[in-house]
């Protein structure tokens, strides 16, 4: 199932030749082998490793809450069973991270690393390399339930070249298509497109709808023929699935995401995408995380009212202090200073998988119900 976060989730139709195509995909690309041993805190997961002929470590924590994870549990695992590669959240490792580093703890045996489910930060990136031997890697795999993995990036390189761009919100780079997989970027269309015919691709730099083609692409959704048509676009014999994502591919051929098709927000100057906005708020020393999102507009019901709502870390400043230099960062720049309403949230609404996609759908009907529009 997928993880519900735009609306309900649906049930994925997994066939034996898209699991067959995955492990073939994870063996070849990111080098698993027999002698490897896994700790996934997604359980499910585990099939992966058992099917590669790894040995797979169940640890001890609710993987429905992965940041509520116990650290000192989660690494005495890693520890006592020599683990080689694990895949989370970034919400899990952010804790684990930070827990090593207040311990001068460092996993030696820890070789490498996959991180997916949000955008991961580059400050996670490099508390990460400082709680890994040398020589070890980060991967930031992108993909969905309905075809992963399909792009990948290495932690190196974010690093060195894109994460001071994402700062400045050009969205986050998710990286180059996995062998044997096709990414287009295409126009923002809200309708069924049933066929490729109809599709009008996108040029380098130009933000649009993220289509994928390849053989760990699902054909459908179990039960579900209204939601299938308008995720699948065919194209002879074959079929392209719509993300749902909003990005754009740059001229290097890497792919940058700039947040979810539906949060995308129109106002009457343009439209606002979430990840490039949030990532000028996110400046801000005292933000954790912030949120964009769309409400009616009382004086055109054609448009919305954009809204930036901040999570703060725990702080005794005032919040409206906090709020007011927020307000002033975001003005400052081109991509933010349209949006007029600024509230704080202490505790962000999130999915249950990977507890770090923002449920902006809820967070909106919040704020509907204290920003007044005219």
């Amino acid at each position: 199932f997928t993880t519900g976060s735009t609306g309900p989730p649906k049930g994925v139709r997994f066939e034996h030749a898209i699991f067959a195509a995955q492990l073939r995909l994870i063996r070849e690309y990111y080098g698993i082998t027999a002698a490897d041993v896994d700790q996934p805190a997604f359980p499910l997961f585990a099939l992966f490793s058992t099917a590669l002929g790894a040995r797979a470590i169940i640890p001890d924590m609710d993987p429905t809450r992965p940041a509520k994870v116990d650290p000192v549990k989660f690494i005495a695992s890693i520890t006592a069973h020599r683990v080689t590669y694990s895949f989370g959240s970034p919400a899990l490792w952010n804790v684990v991270s930070r827990y090593c580093l207040k311990e001068k703890i460092v996993l030696p045996s820890l070789q490498k690393v996959l991180m997916a489910g949000a955008p991961v930060p580059g400050e996670l990136l490099e508390r990460m390399r400082a709680i890994m031997p040398e020589g070890a890697v980060i991967h930031t795999p992108y993909g969905a339930t309905e075809s992963l993995p399909i792009v990948s990036m290495q932690g190196a390189e974010i690093l060195a070249s894109t994460w001071p761009l994402s700062r400045q919100g050009q969205g986050t780079c998710v990286g180059r298509a996995l062998p044997g997989i096709e990414i287009r970027v295409i126009r923002l269309v809200d309708d069924v497109i049933a066929d490729v015919s109809a599709v009008k691709e996108l040029p380098p730099g130009e933000i649009g709808e993220i289509i994928v083609r390849g053989d760990v692409v699902t054909r459908a959704y179990d039960n579900n023929e209204r939601e299938t048509r308008r995720a699948k676009i065919r194209d002879g014999e074959t079929l392209w699935h719509r993300m749902g994502d909003t990005g754009y591919l740059d001229a290097a051929g890497r792919l940058w995401f700039c947040g979810r098709k539906a949060h995308r927000v129109v106002i009457g100057e343009g439209t606002l995408y979430t990840i490039p906005c949030e990532a000028i708020v996110n400046e801000h020393p005292d933000v954790f995380r912030s949120a964009l999102v769309g409400i009616p507009s009382a004086a055109d019901p054609a448009v919305k009212e954009a809204v930036m709502i901040v999570e703060p870390h725990r702080t005794s400043r005032p919040e409206a202090e906090i709020l007011g230099e927020v307000r002033e960062l975001a003005g400052r720049h081109p991509l933010t200073r349209n949006i007029r309403h600024f509230l704080i949230h202490h505790d962000f609404p999130v999915d249950i998988r990977h507890n770090a996609k923002i449920f902006r759908e809820k967070l909106a009907v919040w704020a509907a119900t204290r920003v007044k529009t005219a």
